[in-house]
């Protein structure tokens, strides 16, 4: 292999994290209440993207500290909330959502992250949608 190739190879290992592609990422929701007439897209922004893993199959030959399995995660968020659209007087017709400001590669914190990633689309309405700009 030529000189150029393996430090390339080594650079991109040791700095890869600051490389990630990880960042805001816009994104739709999709919010309804069985009790209120309309469905809610709201636009808002998720960390999504790339973070650097390091393989723990050689866990017991390295240091801990070089393994290391990292999300995509919220560095800085804010809450917002909108008011869904047709709703009785009796029903609460607020919902408050999440909005990235920036992100991070990091440890999965299930305090504010969804830290498992499910095949089933949930993410959609069965009422008639409304429109949301935040």
């Amino acid at each position: 292999m030529s000189p150029f190739i393996v430090m390339s190879l080594l650079f991109g290992l040791t700095f890869g994290q600051t490389a990630s592609l990880c960042a805001p990422s816009e994104y739709i929701i999709h919010v309804e209440k069985r009790e209120c007439a309309y469905c809610l897209a709201i636009n808002t922004t998720i960390c999504a993207g790339f973070c650097m893993t390091r393989d723990s199959n050689g866990k017991k030959l390295l240091l801990k500290s070089a393994l290391s399995q990292n999300v995509c995660t919220y560095k800085e968020m804010l809450y917002q909330t909108a008011l869904i659209p047709g709703c009785p007087h009796h029903t609460i017709p607020y919902y408050s959502y999440p909005v990235a400001v920036s992100c991070k590669c990091g440890k999965c914190n299930t305090d504010y992250s969804d830290c498992v990633h499910e095949k089933v689309r949930t993410n959609y309405c069965t009422k008639p949608q409304k429109l949301c700009n935040m």
